[in-house]
């Protein structure tokens, strides 16, 4: 039996595990979050690890305020660099398979075609460089890991823009959101299917570790993410196109964040859902 150790499992992907998990009864989930381990202290995981059979490791913790991260970079840096670190660190001390989430925000935003994952990283905030860090630490410590990097993540769970739109839709005539950030949302219950086909791929002669990219397929606007949802949510609000400079934030966002999912097709065989058709399957889940 397989022995799986999800990190973060309170957060939107962790809880997307869990609840998949009921499905596969041939594996043992240990499921933590901050309360349970604290990946920020090595001691701590190689207490919890100690006796367990673990073969794997899924990271899903992570600092996400991006705007928080540019006021609290030592704490951004403690959770997405030093606890990746950490884990590494452990995962090759018992010969751990280590899959860690990342980010597209590693990336300038600058490109005009999907970024691949041989393409230089250059993050222009602190939570792209605190994430960039952490995937250093992991391919400098862990042969054997997986890193996925994801983008607009959404699901029934915790906080993110489909839920934020579900419910100012319900309240407001209308709503500005931006037309020019482009890039694609990911379902997180998508992304916690697809790594769980990838563990039941990497059997003992696996060696394609590595770094892989992962989000639903289509290209889109938060403006045009945006509309979709007031449409199968079926509210009146109106959704108004403004541009980026008329929304201030404190980090940048990437102009064009798209990803280049080319290599986990091809690796893992894995089939993509397209980012419209998965909207309504979370919506209703949120409504039921």
């Amino acid at each position: 039996m397989l022995t799986i150790l999800i990190t973060g499992s309170k957060g939107q992907l962790g809880t997307e595990i869990q609840e998949l998990s009921a499905h596969h009864q041939d594996i043992q989930f240990f499921f933590t979050d901050i309360e349970e381990l604290d990946i920020c202290s090595a001691d701590a995981i190689r207490t919890y690890v100690h006796g367990k059979p673990i073969d794997y490791i899924i990271n899903c913790a992570a600092y996400t305020n991006v705007d928080q991260a540019e006021k609290n970079e030592e704490k951004a840096r403690e959770i997405n660099a030093e606890a990746a670190k950490n884990l590494a660190s452990i995962a090759i001390e018992k010969d751990i398979t280590l899959i860690h989430i990342s980010t597209d925000y590693v990336f300038s935003g600058e490109n005009h075609t999907p970024y691949t994952e041989q393409e230089k990283a250059k993050p222009s905030g602190i939570y792209g460089k605190t994430k960039f860090e952490g995937e250093e630490f992991i391919r400098k410590i862990c042969p054997k890991h997986i890193i996925i990097r994801t983008s607009w993540l959404y699901s029934p769970f915790g906080k993110n823009f489909l839920k934020t739109m579900l419910t100012l839709g319900k309240d407001k005539k209308e709503l500005g959101v931006v037309v020019d950030q482009i890039g694609t949302p990911t379902y997180a219950y998508d992304l916690a299917a697809c790594i769980l086909a990838i563990i039941n791929k990497t059997t003992k002669d696996f060696s394609e570790y590595g770094t892989y990219h992962y989000s639903n397929e289509g290209v889109c606007s938060w403006y045009d993410f945006a509309t979709d949802i007031q449409i199968i949510a079926k509210n009146k609000c109106n959704i108004k196109s403004i541009e980026s400079k008329d929304f201030q934030t404190l980090a940048k966002r990437p102009y064009y964040s798209v990803l280049n999912k080319s290599k986990i097709k091809h690796i893992f065989a894995i089939e993509i859902p397209h980012w419209k058709s998965r909207i309504e399957h979370c919506i209703r889940r949120i409504i039921e």
